[in-house]
């Protein structure tokens, strides 16, 4: 059996990734795909209960290190419980977030070095990377007007960050997709949600027929 394939969609908050995943998700099933959906963190019981920590609204007082430290103990669940079995059945993966976020948030975003972060995230994940990555371009003015025009949307304690935290972690995925270019597929997600669903899904075939 081949191993499946890791895709991961990423971008500023309130760009539409996951009301995208789960577009994608049902149109690869309807055409026949093995598709997995799920998301970070989270994703599985273990991950739940870490997400409920990191991104309660009450937890203020936390650290940037405990944040990236949870967000990368989170993920090791959910790899070693989820992501890696699905691949290894032959599943096409599709994950809202994973590394990059850790980057850009608490690499850049909080400070923390992009470089320190990843080490940290190294010993997390070992060598399983992204086959492609999405990133959902939006500025960050426009993400955050529209997570408050939306009130059926989870708000959680990233949200409630300036819009200064918002654009230095716009500047953290910048660096990000500049070191990893062959990885990344830039979708203009300042567009009707059609809009940014066909193209996504075209490219995301394109991606698949590389693999």
């Amino acid at each position: 059996m081949n191993r499946g394939i890791f895709i991961t969609m990423e971008g500023p908050e309130g760009a539409g990734k996951t009301t995208i995943i789960h577009m994608l998700g049902q149109a690869l099933q309807e055409e026949g795909y093995q598709v997995l959906l799920t998301r970070e963190p989270g994703g599985i019981p273990i991950s739940e209960q870490i997400r409920e920590v990191i991104l309660n609204k009450d937890n203020t007082a936390m650290d940037s290190r405990t944040e990236a430290l949870l967000y990368a103990a989170a993920r090791r669940q959910h790899l070693v419980e989820k992501v890696i079995p699905a691949l290894e059945n032959g599943t096409i993966v599709l994950c809202d977030r994973f590394i990059d976020s850790s980057l850009a948030y608490q690499g850049h975003a909080r400070g923390l070095d992009i470089e320190e972060v990843y080490n940290i995230n190294k010993f997390a994940i070992g060598d399983m990377m992204p086959d492609a990555t999405f990133f959902f371009d939006i500025k960050p003015e426009e993400g955050l007007r529209r997570i408050q025009s939306n009130g059926d949307r989870e708000v959680n304690r990233l949200d409630l960050e300036a819009l200064e935290f918002h654009e230095k972690v716009y500047e953290g995925y910048q660096a990000i997709i500049n070191r990893w270019k062959g990885r990344f597929i830039i979708i203009d997600a300042d567009r009707t949600i059609e809009e940014v669903f066909h193209e996504t899904k075209n490219q995301l075939m394109v991606a698949l027929k590389k693999q």
